[in-house]
């Protein structure tokens, strides 16, 4: 049997269409299921600069929205005269929807839709990802902990209110590699730290790490996705197999899988030569 893998993000409305059209379409070849990204998710990432501008001290750059369909794109910023080790932030909305979501997972495990043994598929970005897409560049070294922590929360938050056992967390790795390539939509994106395989290797490494055994725990490392474009193509697998195995060199809990992007063109031996030698 070949399996399937969702990496999380599906063109539906709702989590429970999604979750029973992947069960009932693919159900003997998952091992999980998302709830698809729904609502507030749709455009992965875009709306945690509204999500952080409701914590006091946190505003938005610039005066007037950048709205696509309904999202301000514009970043967040940190105001003048506050610290960002002073910021209480407030709910970042993955814990929120992750526990809706399972709710309807579970009912439809229970009405026999989703087969048995099947896990949920909790996907979350990395804090790196956040941080460097969506707060002005000049707070994002001082912010990042403070983001760090807070998503730490809500994973805590959904690892304490879904049995461990029926649960599977995906860290989304991007912006990483717009670092490692010196690439990026419409400018090359500029680390804060300075070794930048070290700085994005070890940060996600930390991610995996705060995952609990019982969990599953996996990545999806990404080349981005606009109007149906990468941020860079990958000539070949050298800088993806590179970083997964930087990873899987760091983590002190098994990996659970790792999800490689593949140029939908590409199926020649060449792209998938370099070795995936520590996974």
């Amino acid at each position: 049997m070949i399996g399937v893998h969702l990496v999380g993000s599906v063109n539906f409305e709702d989590a429970e269409t999604t979750i029973r059209t992947a069960a009932e379409g693919l159900g003997g070849h998952l091992k999980r299921i998302p709830d698809g990204e729904v609502g507030e998710r749709w455009h992965w990432i875009a709306f945690q600069p509204h999500r952080l501008a409701q914590t006091p001290g946190i505003g938005r750059v610039g005066d007037e929205p950048v709205l696509v369909r309904g999202v301000d794109f514009r970043p967040a910023r940190i105001e003048e005269g506050v610290r960002a080790e002073d910021l209480e932030l407030r709910p970042l909305g993955y814990a929120e929807a992750a526990l809706e979501s399972w709710q309807v997972f579970s009912r439809l495990k229970h009405e026999g839709v989703v087969p048995p043994g099947t896990r949920f598929q909790v996907s979350l970005p990395t804090p790196l990802g956040v941080v460097g897409s969506c707060v002005r560049e000049e707070d994002r070294p001082e912010f990042e902990p403070v983001y760090e922590a807070a998503l730490a929360r809500e994973l805590h938050q959904i690892v304490d209110a879904i049995p461990n056992d029926e649960l599977a967390i995906q860290w989304d790795a991007a912006l990483e590699f717009a670092h490692l390539e010196g690439a990026g939509y419409g400018a090359p994106s500029n680390p804060w730290f300075d070794d930048v395989w070290a700085g994005t290797s070890e940060r996600l490494a930390r991610q995996i790490d705060r995952v609990p055994g019982p969990v599953e725990v996996g990545v999806q490392l990404c080349y981005g996705d606009v109007a149906e474009k990468h941020f860079a193509e990958p000539t070949d697998a050298a800088v993806i197999t590179r970083f997964a195995n930087l990873v899987a060199g760091q983590v002190q809990r098994p990996l659970t899988w790792v999800h490689l992007p593949v140029p939908i063109e590409r199926d020649d031996e060449a792209f998938f030569a370099p070795p995936l030698s520590s996974l």
